[in-house]
C-alpha cells in the first residue's frame, strides 16, 4: 500500500518508499518482540545471502559500457539492419531486437534506439503500428530475460538463491519454444505485407553514422560476445567470463577503434554518449558504465533488506502461508508464481521489488518440493520480467508507450511472447517437463 500510494497518487521516489517501507516493517517487527539487533540482522541476512550476484551486478555496468566502446553493438545494428526486407520485416525485427537485448541486457536500450527505428521504417510499410510496437517489445523481453548482463536475469538468480548460467539454462527450456512459436507467428503475419516498398533512407542514415564513428569488422568486434559466450559454455563462473569479455573489450577499443586508453577507462566507470550525430542512437551507445548500475544496486539492496525482514519476522509467511499450502501439485506452485509476479507488477509498478520478495515468498514451498532454485528464479521472471511491459501503469509500459508512440493496450495483443512464456511455463510444469530436481528438505 505504501508503495501503491507513493508511485501512482503522489509520485514520491520508489527508494524513499522503500525506506519507508523498512521504517514501517521494522517498527512492527519490534512490536512482535524482536529488539533492533535482531532487526538489524535481519536485513543484513537478506542482503549477504546475495552479495555473490551484487559482484556481478557492477560487472554489468562494466561489460556493457566496453561493448559500447569496441563497437560490438553499432556492428550488430549496422550488418542487422542490412537484413531487412518486406516479406521478413517483423521477423527479422523480433530477431534483431532480441540479439541487441541479449548483447545490451536492456530492454529501454532497445526499444529507444532500435525499437524507434523499426517502428519508422513498419509505420512506412504500411504495416500496422501495434503490430509493430508487439514484436519490438518481444524482441526487447527477450534479452532482458536471457542475457546475462541483464539485471532482472541477475537479480533473479540472486535472490531466488540460483547461479546465474543455471538460471538462464532453465529458462531455456520455455523461453525457447515461446520464441520460436512468437517467430511463427510474426513469419506468417509478415507474408501480408509482402508487396510493401521499404523505405532505405532510414537505414541508410544509420548506417553511414556509424560506419563513420566505428571500425564494423564482425570477426573482431564481436570478440569479446565470443569470449563471454566460449567461457560460459565451458562452466567458468559468471565473473570470470565477465571479466574477460570487459578486459578483450578495452582492447578491441584500443587497438582497433584507435580510442585513447585513458578515455575507455574513464568510459568504464560512467559511459559517455555517441558521436554519430543521431540523438537516440547516440543515446544507446552512451549507455553503461560501474555508475549506471548504482540506481538499480541500490534499489536491489534495500528491497533485500526489506525482504529479509518480511521473511525472518514472519509477515510473509502470516499473508500467503495458507495459500502456499494448498499448493499439493507442482504446476500449482509453478502457476501461483508466476501469478504473483503478475500482481506484483500491477501493485507496485516494478518488477524488481517483484522479483526479490516472490522469491524469498516461494523458496521455501519450492524446496519442500524438492524443485531446483532454478526453477523458482525461472517462475518469478515468467510473472515478473514478462509482464512488466504489458501493464500500462508500470515503468515498464510507461516508457516503451512513449518511446514507441503505441498505447500499451494497443500492442499488448502482439505481444506473443510475453504471455505465451508464462502459458507454456505452466502447462509444462503439469506435464512434468522441463523441471530440475534439488534436494528435498527433510
Amino acid at each position: 500500500m505504501i508503495i501503491a500510494t507513493g508511485l501512482f497518487v503522489l509520485g514520491v521516489s520508489l527508494h524513499i518508499l522503500l525506506f519507508a517501507c523498512l521504517i514501517w516493517t521494522g517498527l512492527h517487527s519490534r512490536l512482535l518482540g524482536h529488539d533492533f539487533v535482531a532487526i538489524r540482522g535481519m536485513m543484513s541476512g537478506g542482503i549477504s545471502r546475495a552479495l555473490p550476484a551484487i559482484y556481478i551486478f557492477l560487472l554489468i555496468g562494466l561489460l556493457i559500457a566496453a561493448l559500447m566502446q569496441s563497437g560490438t553493438v553499432a556492428a550488430l545494428i549496422y550488418h542487422g539492419l542490412a537484413l531487412l526486407s518486406p516479406t521478413w520485416f517483423l521477423a527479422t525485427g523480433l530477431v534483431l531486437c532480441s540479439v541487441m537485448s541479449v548483447a545490451t541486457g536492456t530492454s529501454w536500450g532497445t526499444a529507444g534506439t532500435l525499437g524507434v527505428v523499426l517502428i519508422g521504417i513498419g509505420g512506412a510499410m504500411g504495416i500496422p503500428l501495434p503490430l509493430v510496437a508487439g514484436m519490438i517489445v518481444c524482441g526487447a523481453t527477450f534479452g532482458d530475460k536471457l542475457s546475462p548482463v541483464s539485471d532482472t536475469t541477475n537479480l533473479a538468480a540472486m535472490s531466488a538463491g540460483t547461479s546465474l548460467f543455471r538460471h538462464i539454462g532453465s529458462m531455456m527450456y520455455t523461453t525457447v519454444p515461446a520464441f520460436v512459436v512468437s517467430l511463427l507467428i510474426f513469419i506468417a503475419l509478415g507474408r501480408g505485407y509482402a508487396d510493401n516498398a521499404l523505405p532505405t533512407a532510414a537505414i541508410v542514415e544509420i548506417q553511414q553514422a556509424l560506419s563513420s564513428s566505428y571500425g564494423l569488422n564482425l570477426l573482431i568486434t564481436l570478440l569479446p560476445l565470443l569470449v563471454m559466450l566460449t567461457l560460459s559454455l565451458r562452466r567458468f563462473p559468471a565473473e570470470v567470463a565477465m571479466t574477460a569479455s570487459v578486459v578483450v573489450a578495452v582492447l578491441v577499443a584500443i587497438l582497433y577503434q584507435g580510442q585513447s586508453a585513458v578515455t575507455v577507462l574513464n568510459n568504464l566507470w560512467s559511459n559517455q554518449a555517441g558521436t554519430t550525430g543521431i540523438a537516440s542512437l547516440d543515446e544507446l551507445l552512451g549507455r553503461g558504465g560501474m555508475l549506471s548500475m548504482s540506481w538499480t544496486l541500490l534499489l536491489s539492496l534495500m528491497a533485500l533488506a526489506l525482504g529479509g525482514m518480511l521473511f525472518a519476522a514472519g509477515f510473509l509467511q502470516a499473508l500467503l502461508q495458507g495459500i502456499i499450502l494448498r499448493l499439493k501439485r507442482t504446476a500449482s506452485l509453478v502457476a501461483s508464481t508466476i501469478g504473483a509476479g503478475i500482481l506484483g507488477n500491477m501493485g507496485m509498478g516494478e518488477a524488481y521489488i517483484t522479483i526479490i520478495l516472490n522469491s524469498q515468498l516461494f523458496r521455501p514451498a519450492f524446496e519442500e518440493k524438492g524443485i531446483d532454485n532454478a526453477v523458482l528464479s525461472r517462475s518469478v521472471e515468467e510473472g515478473a520480467t514478462m509482464s512488466t511491459g504489458l501493464i500500462p501503469w508500470t515503468t515498464a509500459g510507461a516508457f516503451y508507450a512513449a518511446t514507441l508512440g503505441v498505447p500499451v493496450l494497443a500492442y499488448l495483443p502482439y505481444a506473443f511472447l510475453n504471455y505465451l512464456n508464462p502459458l507454456i511455463s505452466i502447462v509444462m510444469a503439469a506435464l512434468g517437463l522441463g523441471l530440475l530436481r534439488g534436494r528435498k528438505k527433510n
